[in-house]
């Protein structure tokens, strides 16, 4: 702990003028923002030529009907106009909150709001969480109008929607109730940990951060989601008795097989897995059943467990677990500097004190460009390991010695076809854009490497039966 201290110290020292020296932060935070926006609209823009193309690539040629692939490149140009409106107006709202002061506002407010509870200045935990849900519920305001546009005017024009403005407002009012409940004591202890550990916060926030997240991989499925979608455990079946059998054969500790409504809000559909290490609970999404057939859905889900097999998700942790480590390392230069807090407009006598979730919110904010590197990045291990669960679910038949599945790679091809068939997803895509959205490989990619991942698969079949002879 002494030599992560002392390895912070040297850190903090190479930024100990952001506490000292005035700088214009508002300036560096509208230009940075605005070349992320101005880069991300630039994507967009290499991406609206590949709407016009006629026919789509021809390893998916016999698998789109005309009419169909029409349908998904209009649908495709429909949501990347969207993009592109939606993404310069946030980024407009966003310039005008920050040069009229909309942070300083909030904490005044928070101020004021807990004043009329009895409380005072002094009770800086209390003032940080009204002030949070403050600016949250200000700031989400704006974004209203995109979301009702593109739940019902975008997605029900392509047949997508399935959602009600009754169940609309519901849900919205569900998740703002939901995020008080949850950020209320989270926010408490976070800034609990920051007052009691001082300046050597950062393990104990990790820690702390940890818990958190392991705690929402419990409470999520068996108390959040369930107050917005029904999970029924799986039929028995067809489609139950290959997921059980294939779990089984991998040892993978299947606890619950649950059938999601998906259908009640979107057509659009999915699957997952999710639980700590000695527990699993896999989803379905109902519109997937209806789109693919059993044994394409085994294919979908081997995919899945191909993930859990390479301990992708405890990766992916692990990579967050740096990334938020970088992060909080260099905060503490930022935590007590009175110059951040005056050039977003706060009074000297709140700003000769930064509150610590005030210093936070400012920091996370300029970190905008490093986020956009970072995010990828972040891509790139994804579709490393979505490569990885393909070539996984490709080679079942030599890890589990069963002929059964030896077309489990064809049927993975055909499961991904039929969604990217039923979802109208764009199949013709530009790779910069690609590498800054995308989390998983094309289609057109995906299909590629799943027939190098058959060879090989192949080839080590007929190795190991030589060797036998």
């Amino acid at each position: 702990m002494d030599y992560l201290n002392a390895g912070l110290d040297v850190v903090h020292s190479y930024f100990s003028w952001v506490a000292t020296d005035p700088f214009d932060w508002k300036l560096f935070l509208q230009v940075s923002s605005w070349g992320v926006c101005l880069f991300e609209s630039l994507l967009l823009w290499r991406q609206f030529p590949l709407y016009a193309k006629e026919a789509p690539p021809p390893v998916l040629a016999d698998h789109f009907k005309p009419e169909t692939f029409k349908k998904s490149q209009v649908y495709g140009k429909d949501k990347a106009k969207f993009s592109l409106v939606a993404g310069l107006y946030k980024q407009v709202v966003d310039s005008l909150f920050i040069h009229y002061g909309l942070v300083a506002w909030s904490w005044k407010a928070g101020g004021w709001i807990i004043s009329k509870l009895g409380y005072g200045p002094e009770y800086e935990i209390v003032q940080s969480i009204a002030f949070a849900f403050t600016l949250f519920f200000i700031s989400s305001l704006p974004s209203l109008p995109l979301q009702v546009y593109q739940t019902f005017v975008l997605e029900e024009k392509h047949g997508f929607n399935k959602t009600t403005p009754k169940l609309f407002v519901t849900d919205l009012i569900k998740s703002w109730l939901v995020g008080f409940v949850i950020g209320t004591p989270f926010l408490a202890g976070f800034l609990w940990i920051f007052r009691w550990a001082g300046d050597r916060f950062v393990p104990w926030l990790m820690a702390f951060m940890l818990m958190f997240q392991m705690s929402m991989v419990v409470l999520y499925p068996t108390v959040i989601q369930p107050l917005f979608n029904k999970l029924s455990p799986l039929p028995e079946g067809d489609l139950r008795s290959r997921i059980e059998g294939l779990a089984s054969k991998l040892k993978f500790p299947l606890k619950h097989l649950y059938e999601i409504d998906g259908s009640k809000r979107s057509s659009h559909s999915n699957a997952y897995f999710f639980g700590l290490p000695w527990s699993k609970h896999i989803v379905i999404f109902d519109t997937l059943i209806k789109q693919s057939k059993p044994e394409e859905v085994e294919a979908v889900l081997a995919h899945e467990l191909g993930h859990w097999y390479y301990m992708h998700p405890t990766k992916l942790l692990s990579v967050s677990q740096v990334h938020i480590f970088s992060i909080l390392a260099l905060f503490p230069a930022f935590l007590r500097a009175p110059p951040l807090l005056r050039a977003f407009d706060f009074p000297p006598t709140v700003a000769a004190k930064p509150p610590t979730i005030v210093a936070f919110l400012l920091y996370q904010m300029l970190l905008t460009p490093v986020e956009a590197v970072v995010g990828i990045i972040m891509n790139a291990i994804s579709r490393k390991f979505e490569y990885e669960a393909d070539q996984f679910a490709c080679e079942l038949q030599l890890k589990l010695q069963d002929e059964k599945m030896a077309d489990m790679g064809d049927r993975l091809a055909r499961a991904l076809i039929a969604l990217h068939v039923e979802n109208l997803s764009t199949v013709w895509v530009d790779p910069w854009y690609s590498a800054y959205h995308h989390s998983h490989p094309t289609l057109t990619e995906r299909l590629r490497a799943l027939e190098g991942y058959k060879a090989a698969a192949s080839s080590k079949k007929n190795a190991a039966e030589k060797k036998e002879l």
